[in-house]
């Protein structure tokens, strides 16, 4: 079965929340949705097949599976953080070299298992930048 898009079963779940009746078929919510019937039963049978079958189904019984999976979807739909590199933290490297010695060398040697974390290169990717733009000046 088909999973419905988050946008399709949030219109249904406003418009089934809004409804003031107690009883409510896959024909009513078309006239206040303004989708057939049969398109709303195929989504709605997502969470219950018995929806395509009987067409006198009660459609106010969906509501908390439509909410639990309205709430899963925004919850893995978050954005994780972006990593923001300051002015402060490029000027207190002079150079490649340097922030190389300082990040990836113990003791003076270059440490190959040496991990940088997203902010330390893209902190790397500006010292570049900030080199080349020097380099081209010359």
């Amino acid at each position: 079965m088909k999973e419905p898009s988050l946008s399709t079963v949030k219109k249904y779940y406003l418009a089934l929340t809004k409804v003031k009746k107690k009883y409510v078929t896959s024909e009513s919510l078309s006239l206040v949705v303004g989708i057939y019937p049969e398109v709303i039963n195929e989504t709605l049978s997502y969470f219950n097949p018995m929806v395509i079958m009987d067409y006198k189904f009660n459609l106010l019984d969906l509501l908390p599976d439509m909410k639990e999976f309205i709430a899963k979807k925004e919850e893995a739909k978050k954005p994780t953080p972006t990593v923001i590199v300051k002015k402060g933290d490029v000027n207190a490297y002079n150079s490649v070299s340097e922030f190389i010695y300082k990040k990836m060398t113990y003791n003076g040697i270059v440490d190959k298992n040496a991990y940088l974390s997203d902010k330390d290169l893209k902190l790397l990717k500006k010292i570049i930048a900030e080199e080349q733009k020097r380099r081209k000046g010359k």
